[in-house]
């Protein structure tokens, strides 16, 4: 068994150098033929990262980044087809190009003056509209559905006609374009997709891996010489392809700046006049939040601020679907928080802040989750409606039997058999989510949508953790927000694990004393040494002085590609474990996988078998049936997962594998989650030198851009007591 090392000082540690910039070169038609296969961040997306994308796949992976995310929510789908029908008979109605704004006139016109006033400082983003920025319900949870079914699965958009099919596929031809993604784009753009293609080439930039340089060269080899780098039509798909990526990290908005200088960066001659017409088209929504002493001297005589008053609150720029899913979050949190009954509880601080108030946030380890669920169980003595979520199966495992817990996706889809009441709400008087750092923006609105007024909401969750791999970061804008009661567990995680974890959650990598080999560091030298060792610890080393089986130990490493990430990783594995010809669609029964229904969720299992319908998996003891055209979408070889597809599950064992290309990759949320996923030993395969320590110190995650932080402060905005 490999022996145990000292972790080197963290105060020692030089300063970490700077990331490199993605590739952002242009290309020609040809270039497009990459999109065939849909490229790495297609991959990313169905697997279930993002966020810090810096922390998967290693940042020169410029296709994690760029692929677009479909939403799980159907209704959602339906209401973009519509919003993108809408603009579509804008533009038809409209005739000639824009000249710098003249040509607009009624809403367009108003709308163009607002954001040119939001721009110079003279008007906030209210200006765009006549009343506070209109929030409308998140799209309603799907009506309840047997069991039997499978209501993880993501929506997938309708299969087009045929010929539908056909038309778009001869357009994609004539514009040197594969042929492949003529499925995608007719169930994209729908009926009159081949004409609609042809009219805006650069609608191709929608369909999941297609980058703007491929865009660029089929729009070129359709219109020709008309196919400039300032066509409307271009920079309306840069500045939603723009945000989408940024949605891809974790941000809900982009700052106007930043757009500008990403629409310079493509050649786009007039970077502020596009930004204008994607405004005025409807291509994106403009926002600028105000604080609550703003709103309150609104329509009133107040004096003008004085000379040293604070700077103001950003532009932002945000698609529809994510603005919309913040704001009616921000409602129904206030909702919540302002509709119940307060009750005296006796108890824990937990449970007395859960009977005064409708929200309140939790913050701990692993071992804090037994206080959510001990406050559940409680409420239901009391003869309250209660229930606890959680993320994932794994994480209905560690609960046990006793905690009668619910995943989120089975709350919301129906399969979890919770009741509702007469208006479609859950009947519910408490509800506590653990794992709540995992929730992204839209699965929090269709959540919280979900409660009956008067239903207590409980947030907990680990803070040091990374978040979610969709857009948002609910948990973190909760507690930054301070609208409600935040209750900080004192129950540590034991043992020298938890040490460590905790130690890492502050920024220090300390050496911990670990008699029962609960920590193993192991030295590589370079990535294939890193394979070899993974491979022995997971096979044998664990197995044999741990005692915990290969089928129990995860591996988990920076990300998917690289010469140690999943791919390599699982195919040593694989060879190793399991070895055979993957006659199944690269898979044989007793293969290890990770299964991904849904952006952002993936859970872990095995193959049992394979037929005309699909792949037929065990996952935590629920059988699963994927269906043969979702496999390669949805299913990849489990046995090394990445740290955002580890987060929010736990393992008896653990192979962290740091191999020295991965340097760049860390942070100290990877390093915090990634280490903190294992329950009994932790084995670090280390090829990172003094990278390991410093990204603990000092590598702290780029915060992301959301609205949810300044929604919540307005709504929930504590008077003054004067």
């Amino acid at each position: 068994m490999e022996h145990l090392v000292t972790v080197p000082d963290p105060s020692r540690v030089p300063a970490t150098p700077d990331a490199p910039e993605p590739d952002t070169g242009e290309g020609g038609p040809e270039a497009v033929e990459a999109a065939e296969a849909v490229d790495e961040a297609a991959e990313a997306v169905e697997n279930g990262e993002s966020g810090e994308s810096g922390s998967e796949d290693s940042k020169g992976a410029e296709g994690t980044e760029d692929a677009a995310q479909v939403s799980e929510a159907q209704a959602e789908l339906l209401a973009q087809r519509e919003e993108r029908a809408r603009i579509e008979r804008r533009k038809a109605e409209k005739a000639g190009p824009l000249d710098s704004g003249a040509k607009l006139s009624g809403t367009a016109a108003d709308l163009l003056a607002a954001v040119r006033a939001v721009e110079s400082g003279e008007k906030s983003g209210t200006a765009f509209y006549d009343r506070p920025a209109p929030r409308r319900p998140a799209p309603q949870p799907a009506a309840p559905v047997r069991p039997q079914q499978q209501p993880e699965s993501v929506a997938a958009p309708r299969a087009a006609a045929p010929e539908t099919v056909e038309a778009v596929r001869e357009v994609l031809t004539a514009g040197g374009a594969p042929e492949g993604l003529a499925p995608k784009v007719a169930a994209l753009l729908g009926e009159g997709a081949a004409e609609a293609l042809r009219e805006d080439p650069w609608q191709l930039l929608a369909v999941s891996g297609v980058q703007p340089d491929h865009a660029d060269g089929f729009a070129r080899a359709l219109l020709g010489a008309e196919a400039g780098p300032g066509d409307t039509r271009r920079t309306d798909a840069l500045v939603a392809w723009f945000l989408e990526r940024a949605a891809l990290q974790g941000h809900t908005a982009m700052e106007l700046p930043a757009v500008r200088a990403a629409l310079a960066e493509r050649a786009v001659p007039e970077p502020e006049e596009a930004v204008q017409h994607a405004v005025a088209e409807g291509v994106v929504l403009v926002f600028q939040e105000e604080t609550p002493e703003e709103e309150a001297a609104e329509g009133e005589d107040a004096p003008e601020p004085a000379g040293d008053a604070g700077p103001a609150a950003p532009v932002l720029l945000g698609l529809d679907r994510y603005a919309l899913a913040e704001e009616s979050l921000a409602d129904g949190l206030a909702r919540l928080a302002r509709t119940v009954a307060p009750a005296e509880w006796d108890g824990p601080e937990l449970a007395r802040a859960c009977g005064t108030h409708g929200l309140v946030a939790h913050t701990g380890g692993e071992a804090a989750r037994a206080e959510p669920v001990a406050l559940v169980r409680a409420a239901r003595e009391r003869g309250l409606r209660a229930a606890v979520a959680v993320h994932g199966e794994n994480g209905l495992g560690r609960l046990g039997p006793d905690a009668a817990a619910v995943t989120v996706a089975g709350l919301l889809s129906g399969a979890a058999g919770l009741d509702r009441d007469e208006d479609g709400a859950l009947a519910l008087d408490l509800l506590a989510v653990l794992d709540a750092p995992q929730l992204d923006v839209e699965t929090a609105a269709m959540l919280v949508e979900a409660l009956p007024d008067g239903c207590r909401l409980l947030l907990s969750g680990d803070p040091g953790v990374l978040g979610p791999a969709g857009a948002g970061r609910v948990f973190g804008d909760v507690l930054a927000a301070k609208v409600c009661p935040q209750v900080a567990s004192r129950t540590p995680d034991p043992g020298p694990l938890g040490e460590l974890v905790s130690g890492i959650g502050a920024g220090e990598l300390a050496q911990v004393d670990a008699p029962g080999k609960e920590l193993v560091i192991v030295p590589v030298r370079d990535a294939g040494e890193a394979v070899h060792r993974t491979v022995q610890l997971v096979a044998d080393s664990v197995p044999r002085a741990i005692g915990v089986p290969a089928e129990q130990t995860q591996a988990i490493t920076v990300g998917h590609g690289g010469s140690a990430g999943t791919r390599a990783l699982n195919t040593a594995l694989k060879q190793r474990l399991n070895p055979g010809p993957g006659r199944f669609g690269g898979f044989d029964p007793g293969d290890r996988v990770a299964h991904s229904p849904a952006p952002g969720r993936s859970r872990t299992g095995t193959v049992v078998s394979a037929d005309s319908e699909g792949l037929h998996l065990d996952c935590e003891g629920e059988k699963v049936l994927v269906q043969k055209d979702r496999v390669d979408a949805e299913v990849r070889h489990g046995w090394a997962l990445t740290a955002h597809q580890a987060a929010g599950m736990r393992w008896p064992a653990v192979v962290a594998v740091l191999p020295g290309d991965a340097a760049q990759g860390l942070s100290r949320a990877w390093v915090y989650t990634a280490f903190g996923r294992a329950e009994r030993h932790l084995s670090v395969v280390h090829g990172v030198d003094q990278a390991l320590p410093r990204a603990v110190a000092e590598g702290l995650t780029p915060p992301r851009t959301t609205r949810l932080r300044p929604l919540l402060e307005s709504l929930l905005a504590v008077p003054d007591e004067e």
